[in-house]
């Protein structure tokens, strides 16, 4: 790929390989979004439908020749956001500007905002990420983001 740095297409290789349980030269199109997760991007579940991901098992399978392309496209996507986008999102809550938001107002954005999450998926992600609130119900936002974006 004539977009790709010789160390992306390594990298890619790599993760490839990881994801290739099989050692048939082919991964599974369900693993595309860890696979582009494990190379450092963020698409969202969108993009990885549009790009050729399924939700299934054993729908479509990719080899490395069709997965480079894919990585190609996806890291010049300008739409996903990074941890530095979505602290300056998180900031807008943050009326004291003290790095902390009502947990309530987050748990409502992860509803509502964006590519929406269900409320067992938003339950899930805040047990697992959020801080204990404080007496007047606000947490501190970054280490949340930090925790949800490892």
């Amino acid at each position: 790929m004539a977009d790709l740095s010789a160390r992306d297409v390594e990298r890619a290789n790599f993760v490839f390989s990881i994801y290739d349980f099989e050692g048939n030269g082919t991964v599974d199109a369900v693993n595309l979004g860890d696979m582009l997760r494990a190379l450092n991007l963020n698409p969202t579940l969108t993009t990885i439908e549009k790009v050729g991901g399924t939700k299934k098992k054993n729908e479509k399978k990719f080899k490395v020749d069709e997965f480079l392309p894919i990585f190609s496209q996806v890291k010049k996507d300008k739409e996903q956001g990074g941890f530095e986008d979505f602290l300056e999102c998180l900031k807008l809550y943050d009326k004291e500007e003290n790095g902390k938001m009502m947990a309530a107002e987050l748990s409502h954005t992860l509803l509502s905002l964006g590519e929406r999450l269900s409320d067992a998926e938003t339950d899930e992600l805040l047990k697992d990420c959020l801080e204990t609130e404080d007496d007047d119900g606000f947490v501190p936002y970054e280490p949340f983001l930090k925790k949800m974006m490892a």
